[in-house]
């Protein structure tokens, strides 16, 4: 009953990660007219080390040595402070929030080059050609010039940025942080992004803030949601999967972001951006049909 259970915790638990990992994007749409994004990025940090300090300290999880500090820090600064400062960077320079979801969406194909160059990971036929199905269906959704031309040079190269980071991230996390308690592993992981964000906001912004009702919401749903549930949830599944199969998750995020988007934003799509999403949904399918997700307690 035991194993049942955790079974289908293990088949539902990706489901739930691409609703929670979409909605990233959205939060940063609401509170970024209000608030810069290094030094939006700096006060959530904050709220979630308080936060995320009282679940290890209440629930005696176990300290890492000095090695897996320094690990955490590094995995940290890629998945949290490259990623997240790449996304908001993106979106406040104009770049959609669907397309914004969409540049570290290609994470699976240099997921599966680095996983399988640098990890001994045997990426199959059925992947490569599910990865390719996958790339296909982004190039589709970026057929839209105006979509492109929304965004500003840095608003592109923040994206791109993101990309590197989460990938990085993903793959340094699984190889070195598998072994950390997630509780103080992230604790230090935040408190160290926190830190590259305040020295960034305080480097090239004017931090000046707008508390409007659509900030707090924007806050509380990107500390409690994201920060804390999507993350922690994020690190589960990268333990428990192969990193191509897992990888694979994040063609969907651009398809559920550019869908909310649609309804919250009314950013639109065009017919054929929405059969490049639906390709990408098919990559999806045929990636995780060669990595099955190992089943551990």
């Amino acid at each position: 009953m035991r194993r049942r259970r955790f079974t289908g915790l293990l088949r539902g638990a990706p489901a739930l990660f691409v609703l929670l990992w979409s909605t990233g994007f959205i939060g940063a749409r609401y509170g970024l007219p209000y608030i810069e994004p290094l030094t939006f990025l700096a006060v959530r940090m904050a709220f979630v080390v308080v936060i995320m300090a009282a679940i290890a300290i209440f629930g005696n999880a176990r300290w890492p040595d000095r090695n897996e500090v320094g690990h955490s820090l590094v995995a940290g600064s890629l998945v949290h402070g490259l990623t997240l400062g790449g996304v908001f960077t993106a979106i406040s320079q104009g770049v959609p929030a669907g397309i914004s979801a969409l540049i570290p969406g290609l994470q699976p194909i240099a997921t599966s080059i680095f996983a399988n160059r640098f990890m001994g990971e045997k990426v199959t036929a059925v992947q490569w050609a599910g990865l390719a199905l996958g790339l296909f269906g982004v190039l589709l959704v970026l057929h839209d010039r105006s979509m492109v031309l929304a965004g500003s040079v840095l608003g592109w190269v923040a994206s791109f940025l993101s990309l590197i980071g989460i990938t990085l991230g993903t793959l340094y996390q699984k190889r070195y942080c598998g072994s950390i308690d997630w509780r103080t592993g992230n604790l230090i992981q935040y408190v160290g992004a926190g830190v590259l964000f305040a020295l960034g906001s305080f480097a090239f912004e004017t931090r000046e803030i707008r508390w409007t009702s659509e900030l707090i919401f924007a806050m509380a749903w990107l500390v409690l949601v994201l920060s804390v549930a999507g993350v922690g949830l994020l690190y589960w599944l990268i333990r428990r999967s192969a990193a191509t199969g897992f990888a694979s998750l994040f063609y969907l995020v651009p398809v559920v972001t550019a869908l909310l988007a649609y309804v919250l934003f009314d950013e639109r799509l065009d017919a054929l951006s929405i059969l490049g999403m639906v390709i990408c949904a098919g990559g999806v399918a045929l990636v995780n049909r060669g990595a099955a997700m190992p089943l551990e307690a």
